[in-house]
Formats: structure tokens, C-alpha cells, sequence
């Protein structure tokens, strides 16, 4: 029964801090923006100067991530705290239906993977290469910390319950 519990608590801090995150976000969005700017235009790049991608320093299409970026973060957040109620309500119920109700905590934290390894593992750091500056690898940093909880919350939700 303990471990239902902390399933439940895990799941709960997991989307604390997909919402945290995304409210930290808000109140700093122009940084936010300008950040993704830096980012996807290449600027400072040194080492690879070259991409086979385009690169961006519209303000329009910084936008247009930071919409997808926050957004992401919230429906991770709220998928995960929907999990959390399912799981606090099935706490004491038998195995299969305690398990039944982990499907939302899970989704959410596949969400939270696809927002910081996805998004900014794969398309950040891989596709705009902003491991190379230090604003890019602090954000690159930060992300794999993100995803790594999420990802350690979806292992731990996913062993059974037995």
C-alpha cells in the first residue's frame, strides 16, 4: 500500500513541476523570447557553424514556440495532477483497478518526456546545436533534468502494484 502512495506523490511532484516551470515561464516571458530567438538563430555558434536545417531570428517564430513550449508544459502538468486524482481516489482498491487509474499519471509523464527531451533535447540541442552557448546549454541542462523526473515517474508508475 506505500508504494501507491508514493506513486501518487511522485506523479503530484512531477506535474508541480511542469506547472511550476511553465508559470516561471510566464513571469519571464520576454527572456523566454529573446532566449528562443538566441537559440534558433545560430548566433555565437563557434564550433558547428554550419546547420543542413534553416535557422530563425524572427520574433514570429520564437512566438510560435514559446505557444508550443508553454502549452505542452500545462497539458503535462494537468495530466499528471488528472492521474494523481485517479490514483488518490483507487489508493485502496484492488490491483487492477489501482492500475487503471495510473493511465493519465502516465501520459503525463510521456508528455513532460516529449516537451524537455523532444523538444529540447532533439530539436533544441540537436537540431539547433545550443549545447553550443552557454544560454543554450543552461536551458539544455535544465531540460534534461526535467526529463529525467518525468521519465523516472513513468518508470516508477509503470512496475505493478503486486
Amino acid at each position: 500500500m506505500h508504494i501507491r502512495y508514493l506513486k501518487i506523490m511522485f506523479a503530484a511532484l512531477t506535474g508541480l513541476m511542469a506547472l511550476i516551470y511553465v508559470g516561471q515561464n510566464f513571469m519571464n516571458v520576454s527572456a523566454a523570447h529573446q532566449a528562443i530567438i538566441y537559440v534558433m538563430s545560430g548566433a555565437d555558434h563557434a564550433v558547428y557553424t554550419h546547420s543542413f536545417g534553416p535557422k530563425f531570428d524572427q520574433p514570429m517564430m520564437a512566438w510560435v514556440a514559446i505557444i508550443i513550449i508553454f502549452s505542452l508544459e500545462i497539458i503535462t502538468g494537468v495530466l499528471l495532477f488528472k492521474g494523481v486524482w485517479d490514483m488518490w481516489k483507487q489508493r485502496k482498491a484492488d490491483s487492477a483497478s489501482f492500475e487503471q487509474s495510473k493511465k493519465w499519471a502516465q501520459i503525463g509523464s510521456g508528455m513532460g518526456i516529449l516537451v524537455w527531451f523532444g523538444l529540447f533535447g532533439v530539436i533544441g540541442a540537436a537540431f539547433f546545436q545550443m549545447w553550443q552557448t552557454q544560454v543554450g546549454t543552461g536551458s539544455m541542462n535544465g531540460a534534461f533534468q526535467y526529463f529525467a523526473s518525468c521519465a523516472f515517474t513513468l518508470l516508477f508508475l509503470n512496475q505493478s502494484d503486486k
